[in-house]
């Protein structure tokens, strides 16, 4: 059976495995993201030491240009992490493995690894969120993952921001106090002086938290009607979170969308990942079978 590549591409680390799906990782290293040159570098050796690859797949943080029509294809664009605008991430890998790439944003990738292996199998409209060091989405509708003008940016949408209640300015090097400039692991632990792993279950940070989250899943719900809408993310790692969050969507949709799925069976509408922490290599993985048409 041919083996594949992928990469999870994070801001803080890149996760790179080999083999064709949950139940056969032969390989994965994890190393800090530092400079272009170096964390590339690194990749290309990891994949370099096994044996040889039908493709790699990369799922990356972005804004990331992923149409294979542009003259920047595989470019990671406009990324606010220092040193990584403008940087051709799918062409280093294919010059130097001399394999096809297949590429796509962090969250798109994972989106299509749950759709095939995980808490997404069987549907053709759903959306993946990673709520951790920024807020990304992605997903597929009617089949087919979502891209359009670029890629879907749903963490920087605008949601109402209660400055009475909440007078934190918000993260957001670009837009102060959106989605992810409120409620994104950087912005509670600058909300609070403390990172949100740190912060017990009864804290005031949750419930506002919830409050944040469910006024972008509503937003995401009545523009896209999702089948099911799963979460991952280290914020999301919290216990406490999905009970409140569920609670909370219901309370703003107020029974306006009369479906069974949000009305009686939320706990299943709003789920974590099914493959876990390893949603996203296993979906750069997917993304590799994906561009060689298995």
């Amino acid at each position: 059976m041919p083996l594949w590549g992928g990469i999870e591409a994070g801001g803080t680390k890149f996760v790179c495995a080999v083999g064709n799906g949950p139940d056969d990782l032969r390989a994965e290293a994890r190393f800090p993201t530092t400079t272009p040159a170096e964390t590339i570098g690194r990749a290309v050796e990891f994949f370099r030491q096994q044996e040889p690859l039908a493709a790699v797949g990369i799922a990356s943080f972005g804004p990331v240009d992923p149409n294979p029509g542009s003259p920047t294809f595989g470019y990671i664009t406009t990324a606010p992490k220092p040193g990584w605008a403008n940087i051709n991430f799918a062409g280093a890998i294919k010059e130097s493995l001399g394999v096809e790439v297949g590429f796509d944003t962090d969250v798109n990738g994972a989106a299509l690894g749950e759709h095939r292996w995980g808490a997404a199998q069987g549907l053709d409209t759903f959306v993946y969120l990673t709520i951790g060091t920024g807020i990304g989405g992605g997903g597929i509708v009617g089949g087919e993952m979502i891209h359009g003008l670029m890629h879907p940016e749903m963490g920087h949408m605008r949601l109402p921001h209660d400055r009475e209640r909440d007078p934190f300015a918000g993260s957001c090097s670009y837009h102060g106090d959106c989605w992810e400039g409120l409620a994104a692991g950087p912005a509670l632990a600058a909300r609070w002086g403390q990172r949100a792993e740190t912060l017990p279950e009864d804290h005031p940070a949750w419930p506002l938290e919830a409050d944040y989250l469910a006024l972008g899943l509503v937003n995401i719900i009545c523009v896209l009607a999702p089948q099911r809408i799963i979460m991952g993310g280290g914020v999301m790692e919290q216990s406490q979170l999905f009970p409140l969050l569920r609670q909370r969507v219901q309370e703003l949709l107020n029974g306006y969308l009369q479906s069974p799925e949000i009305l009686g069976r939320i706990d299943d509408y709003i789920v974590p990942p099914g493959l876990g922490k390893r949603a996203g290599v296993l979906g750069a993985i997917a993304l590799a079978q994906r561009v060689t048409g298995n």
